[in-house]
């Protein structure tokens, strides 16, 4: 693996393997995770760990230090939508739909036709007889009126794998410490919808915990509620799928990821159920789903994002992924693409509060 263009320490690459997901939910939760670092031949304390998150985190080393929260599972819906923007109206199509606050992601990516791809975000519809996802066609009329263009709407069908891992070279090269067990045992509980309470803990955790060395605590105090309490959600939250997972964020641009290929296949629907959880299995592929084709426009029905730091790392990982896909099925030239991004047209975060607001009862 290629040393990283940012100058790290053997603790901050420690860190940032280590801690990628199942950091500890408990009242002094670093304290637990230095002690799992010495396990592994770290020396560091609870504090000096806490405080070296803390500068990683302010020099954009981390792009952020908490829980990550699955908007989904919070309320509302999401999809990923692909548009034709002209050449000779490329700039002034991408700021139109770039008004648009529904859109959190949008990317120039190279292909011949589909040349946009953008996220639209949405709160539950306000009529008790449509949902989120009539709320998103809503959005997607409103930009083709807008824009003039055609919007071919790519919601996930089903999902295999989400859970980017940005690994450097240094210790705990595998990224398996996972501490997530500890803290109070907790049941899901059988309710679809938010209380108040877990509506203003989630609006307070979604950009990211205090790096402190009692982060529970802070926000505990932020939101008025028991220490206990937000130990003990957030737990809850992380067995029903509201979290993916509690740890650091990689900025992956500022550790060298700067390749990402978005792979799509023309999977034989008879296929799909070994093809997805085969490539959800290779360690470099972050997300991976199945989307709906449109014919006669956008053939493709599995989606598998890879990531890698130099152009040719990435298309070893994309051949990688192609002859995986020939173990389960005859794959033809024409039947996978790979769309590069070129451009970050916008990128903000997903609306949570807005989210979360309705779907709280």
């Amino acid at each position: 693996m290629q040393e990283v263009d940012a100058d790290l320490t053997a603790l901050d690459r420690a860190i940032i393997n280590a801690f990628q997901g199942g950091f500890p939910v408990a009242e002094r939760p670093f304290d637990a995770a230095a002690a799992a670092l010495r396990e592994r031949g770290v020396g560091v304390t609870g504090p000096e760990l806490c405080e070296r998150v803390r500068e990683l985190d302010e020099e954009g080393i981390l792009s952020r230090f908490g829980a990550l929260v699955n908007a989904e599972e919070i309320g509302g819906a999401a999809s990923l939508v692909a548009m034709h923007a002209p050449e000779d109206r490329y700039d002034e199509v991408a700021e139109t739909v770039n008004e648009f606050t529904a859109v959190a992601h949008n990317y120039e990516r190279e292909h011949p036709h589909l040349n946009m791809w953008f996220v639209v975000s949405v709160a539950d519809h306000p009529d008790p007889d449509k949902d989120g996802s009539d709320r998103v066609e809503e959005v997607l009329a409103e930009i083709e009126d807008a824009t003039g263009q055609e919007t071919y709407n790519l919601p996930k069908l089903r999902e295999f794998h989400v859970g980017a891992k940005f690994l450097v070279d240094g210790p705990v090269p595998d990224g398996d410490v996972d501490l997530s067990g500890l803290g109070p045992d907790v049941s899901p509980s059988d309710r679809g919808t938010l209380t108040p309470d877990e509506r203003d803990l989630v609006v307070e955790i979604q950009g990211g915990l205090p790096v402190t060395e009692t982060p529970y605590a802070d926000v505990a105090a932020a939101v008025g509620a028991d220490v206990d309490w937000v130990i003990e959600t957030i737990k809850r939250f992380e067995r029903e799928g509201k979290v993916r997972r509690v740890g650091v964020i990689p900025n992956h641009y500022a550790l060298g990821y700067t390749e990402n290929g978005m792979t799509v296949w023309d999977v034989p629907e008879d296929a799909l159920d070994e093809v997805g959880p085969s490539v959800a299995d290779l360690g470099f592929v972050t997300h991976c789903y199945e989307r709906p084709r449109h014919a006669g426009v956008w053939e493709y029905n599995f989606f598998a994002m890879t990531h890698g730091r130099t152009e040719a790392e990435s298309e070893r990982r994309i051949a990688e992924v192609r002859e995986l896909m020939d173990e389960h099925w005859d794959v033809g030239a024409d039947d996978w693409d790979t769309l590069f991004s070129t451009r970050i047209l916008k990128k903000t975060g997903i609306r949570i509060a807005d989210r979360a607001d309705s779907n709280t009862a």
